[in-house]
C-alpha cells in the first residue's frame, strides 16, 4: 500500500496536480485512487498492473475510450497528462486518469448470483453493449487496434489468455477430462460465430456502473478484438445458478437486438459464449488466490456444470422464464 501510495502522489505531477488528496477505493488487477485535479475535475487515478499490457495497448484503450464519448456511448473517458499523453510511465509502471463516474457498480464483483438490481437491468445493460459494438463499427475506435485478441487460440489454444483452465487445482480428474472434451467441441462450435471486432470483454456486474444518467462501462482493461458475443457472455456469467438467469438472457438478448442486428443461429451461440467466459474465469483466478480460498473451487465448478451443458447439449439456464 505504501508504494502505491508513494507512486500514486507522484503521478499527480504528470497531471499538474502534485499534492492533490487520494483516496485508495480499488485494489484488484489494478489499484485506483480517487483524486480532485487542481481544476476540480473529480478523477480516477489508475495505477497499472505490471506486465499485463504494455504503454502502447493502454494508450489504444484510452483512444478507444476517448472516441467512444464522443460517439455518446457512457464510457469512462481518460484525461490526458500535461504532455498531451494518455498515460504516463512512472518506475516501470503506467499510469492513467480517468473522470469520474457517480454512480455504483451494478452488484458486487464477487456475488455469487445477480440480484434484483442486475435482473432488472438487463435489457438496459443489453442496449448499452448494442451501442458499443454499433460506435466502434462506424468508426469510433483507433485502427490498427493494437491490443490482444480473444480468438480461439486465446480461448482454447495452448496457452490461453488467462491460463490453461483445465489446471485448475481445485479440479478432480473426471472433472478435468470433461473440461477438456468440452474445449475440443467448443472449438469445433466456435467456427460457427461470425461477428469479431473491438469487445470490453469484461461487462460484468463490477464493470458496469449505474448512474444516474443510466448505465455505463469502466475499466476497459481486457479489451481487445474478439467475438461479439462474448461480451454477452461476460455480462450474464455471473448469473449462473441463478433461478431467473433465463429471463436475463432473455433480456440481455433483446436489450441488444433493438439496436443491433443478431441473427437467430448466431444468438443461439450465446451458451456457447458463457461457457467459454466460464472456463476462461476458471484460469483466470488460479494465479489470484491462495490454495485454500474458497473460490478457487467454486470458479472450477462452475466451469465444470457449462461444460457438462455442453457436452450434453442442455443450455446452463434451462427454458427461459
Amino acid at each position: 500500500m505504501t508504494r502505491d501510495l508513494a507512486q500514486a502522489e507522484a503521478a499527480l505531477a504528470h497531471w499538474g496536480s502534485l499534492g492533490a488528496p487520494l483516496r485508495l477505493i480499488w485494489r484488484s488487477e489494478n489499484v485506483v485512487f480517487e483524486t480532485t485535479l487542481r481544476d476540480g475535475t473529480r478523477a480516477a487515478l489508475r495505477l497499472h498492473r505490471p506486465s499485463y499490457q504494455g504503454r502502447a495497448a493502454i494508450e489504444a484503450e484510452l483512444d478507444w475510450c476517448a472516441r467512444l464519448a464522443t460517439a455518446d456511448v457512457p464510457v469512462a473517458t481518460p484525461i490526458a497528462a500535461v504532455n498531451g499523453r494518455m498515460t504516463a510511465g512512472l518506475g516501470g509502471r503506467v499510469v492513467s486518469c480517468l473522470r469520474w463516474l457517480d454512480g455504483a457498480p451494478l452488484g458486487p464483483a464477487d456475488q455469487p448470483l445477480a440480484g434484483s438490481a442486475v435482473a432488472a437491468r438487463a435489457g438496459e445493460l443489453g442496449t448499452l453493449i448494442a451501442r458499443l459494438h454499433n460506435a466502434t463499427d462506424a468508426g469510433a475506435c483507433p485502427v490498427p487496434f493494437e491490443r490482444k485478441a480473444w480468438d480461439a487460440e486465446a480461448l482454447l489454444g495452448a496457452h490461453p489468455f488467462w491460463g490453461p483452465f483445465w489446471e485448475n487445482p481445485a479440479l478432480q480428474a473426471d472433472e478435468r477430462a470433461d473440461l477438456l472434451a468440452a474445449r475440443d467441441l467448443a472449438g469445433l462450435q466456435l467456427r460457427r460465430a461470425q461477428d469479431f471486432g473491438p469487445i470490453h470483454a469484461d461487462p460484468i456486474r463490477g464493470n458496469v456502473m449505474a448512474t444516474p444518467n443510466g448505465l455505463a462501462l469502466i475499466d476497459f482493461d481486457d479489451c481487445g478484438p474478439g467475438w461479439r458475443l462474448y461480451d454477452l457472455a461476460a455480462a450474464l456469467i455471473q448469473s449462473w445458478g441463478d433461478p431467473g438467469m433465463g429471463r436475463q438472457a432473455v433480456d440481455l438478448l433483446a436489450g441488444y437486438r433493438s439496436l443491433r442486428t443478431l441473427p437467430d443461429d448466431q444468438a443461439a451461440l450465446l451458451p456457447l459464449f458463457v461457457t467459454l467466459r466460464g472456463c476462461a474465469s476458471a484460469g483466470w483466478i488460479v494465479p489470484r488466490v491462495a490454495a485454500d480460498d474458497p473460490r478457487l473451487r467454486s470458479y472450477a465448478a462452475r466451469a465444470v456444470g457449462l461444460a457438462r451443458d455442453l457436452l450434453a447439449g442442455r443450455c446452463p439456464w434451462g427454458p427461459a422464464a
